[in-house]
């Protein structure tokens, strides 16, 4: 996504979407390190964009679990 499309984003909305990212992210990895090649590596490269810009909306502060 785009920094102005994630600007309009409410907060509890932002949480959600990353939340979202980060387990397709981590589901991506997996396939990864069993080898497997990736659908579109260039799509693991925009969702890690996209993280990086929700997290500096947000203050880079986020809820470590």
């Amino acid at each position: 996504m785009k920094f102005k499309e994630l600007k309009n984003i409410s907060i509890p909305d932002l949480e959600k979407h990353l939340k979202e990212l980060q387990a397709g992210l981590m589901k991506e990895n997996a396939h990864l390190a069993t080898g497997t090649t990736p659908k579109s590596p260039g799509q693991l490269r925009a969702t890690k964009k996209t993280i990086a810009r929700i997290k500096f909306l947000m203050g880079g502060t986020t809820k470590h679990e």
